[in-house]
């Protein structure tokens, strides 16, 4: 049997087909060895072994503004770009380690802990709203009115977010995250500038607000980091972080939550067992990590001639880190492909590793360890009503709609004998989201997907309340 080219498997990576469904491809890859030169200036780390070192090796560096002017002439042209280059998430030391210090007392365990109670709050309420929206049997979209909204209005809550103002995010960072993919035309950039412009005057907006009134958030907690002496943030900086925090604070936990049900429904009999035994929550969340990662690939640039267990990568040349493969190495995880939350030393490279290890990593475990066992229980019945909408990306991939019904929920009142319910009208096949046929708010009108609510919708400020 012929062995693949690598640099024909990386052009196949970036097809509609090969973002569908890359694990052959990673497997294709992973034939060449752990860590695969492609061609001079690019390897492709696929082993799980060499995943974990190259994002802990402190001379391979994020692409950050100096690494952009070398690969990506004009990039500054780009405010997406410009944007996310100031942020945490692409800058090296000793930026990155004055901005993570002060960032980091938001994502504390104690801070996580805390937060607790008001995401179990938070999911019952939105329980009961798709117990309300699927009466009669109707579908609804599983990702517009609990994947996204559950964890939107988490990292709204932490921000400080007014609570109106969290329904046009999802299209604004589905816009701004584009520039992540690290693979886009500069054609392709436009949309994600015009987000990364409508967010930044947003945040700042809201950075002028906490400078007059503070408020007990992460906002003026991080706007009091840019205003004190010694070590503090740019105004770009703040910006940059504002964003970066909003959209890598639902975005990944969104794809999470819908990889985590659409498994429920491939793997018979979980459902059951997170309803019964919630303990089981934990296992559950580390193994759709690990096979279904919210994000597949990252990347980094040797600074220097680096050692990489036993390769030597050239100074300059450009890793690209496939977390998704790392996660399914033969080498590392027995029977790599076989979706088992009962396996041990689980450990996915899907947060990162090293000194860029995502900051909101333990947020999303606690969100989906808690809301998936409480979905479950609330809705035994639970099942897909329709194929799922894929989202058509390499990096950070998905599902875009994942239409379901609801079943019988154990809350729903039982029916008088002899007493006719009130007629309904047929329900649409399509699922019901409150993302379709509304007015868009003039603060987003750009963002023809993000309309306002409709009227009736529990309005976000209730989703808090105790």
């Amino acid at each position: 049997m012929s062995v693949m080219p690598p640099r024909a498997v990386l052009a196949a990576l970036v097809t509609r087909e090969g973002r569908r469904d890359p694990h052959p491809l990673y497997d294709a890859l992973r034939a060449h060895g752990g860590l695969v030169p492609v061609r001079p200036g690019l390897m492709v780390a696929v082993g799980y072994a060499e995943c974990s070192r190259a994002l802990r090796e402190p001379r391979l560096l994020v692409q950050d503004a100096r690494s952009h002017d070398l690969h990506r002439p004009g990039w500054r042209s780009h405010s997406s770009l410009r944007g996310f280059t100031r942020s945490v998430l692409y800058t090296n030391p000793p930026d990155h380690s004055r901005m993570r210090r002060l960032m980091s007392g938001g994502f504390t365990p104690r801070s996580v802990a805390g937060l607790e109670p008001t995401i179990v709050r938070m999911t019952d309420r939105l329980l009961d709203r798709m117990a309300e929206l699927g009466t009669g049997g109707a579908p609804v979209d599983f990702m517009a009115e609990f994947a996204y909204r559950l964890p939107v209005a988490v990292i709204g809550a932490m921000l400080g977010v007014p609570d109106d103002d969290q329904i046009w995010f999802r299209a604004a960072v589905e816009h701004v995250t584009v520039a992540l993919e690290g693979i886009s035309r500069a054609s392709g950039l436009a949309a994600a500038d015009r987000a990364m412009d409508e967010l930044s005057a947003y945040f700042a907006g809201l950075i002028d607000q906490r400078r007059r009134r503070p408020a007990d958030d992460l906002i003026s907690a991080l706007v009091r980091a840019h205003e004190r002496d010694g070590e503090r943030f740019t105004e770009e900086e703040l910006l940059g972080n504002l964003v970066l925090l909003l959209a890598a604070g639902f975005d990944t936990t969104t794809h999470l939550l819908g990889q985590a049900l659409h498994l429920a429904f491939e793997h018979p009999g979980w459902a059951a067992r997170l309803r019964d035994d919630p303990d089981c929550a934990a296992g559950y969340v580390e193994e759709t990590l690990r096979i279904a990662p919210p994000v597949h690939a990252t990347s980094r640039f040797a600074d220097t001639d680096v050692d990489l267990l036993g390769t030597r990568v050239p100074a300059g040349t450009k890793v690209l880190v496939l977390l998704a493969a790392g996660n399914r190495d033969p080498g590392r995880f027995p029977d790599p492909h076989r979706f088992d939350p009962h396996r041990p030393d689980v450990q996915p490279l899907s947060f990162g590793a090293g000194a860029h290890f995502c900051l909101g990593a333990p947020l999303a475990r606690a969100e989906a360890r808690i809301a998936l066992p409480r979905l479950f229980g609330r809705f035994p019945g639970l099942a897909p009503a329709g194929a799922p909408t894929h989202r058509d990306r390499l990096v950070v991939p998905g599902h875009d709609r994942l239409p379901v019904t609801v079943g019988r929920s154990p809350a729903a009142p039982a029916r008088v004998p002899g007493r006719r319910r009130p007629c309904r009208p047929a329900p649409s096949p399509a699922p019901r989201s409150i993302y379709e046929d509304a007015p868009v708010p003039a603060v987003t009108r750009r963002f023809r997907e993000f309309p306002e609510p409709r009227e009736g919708d529990i309005p976000w400020r209730d989703l808090r309340s105790p």
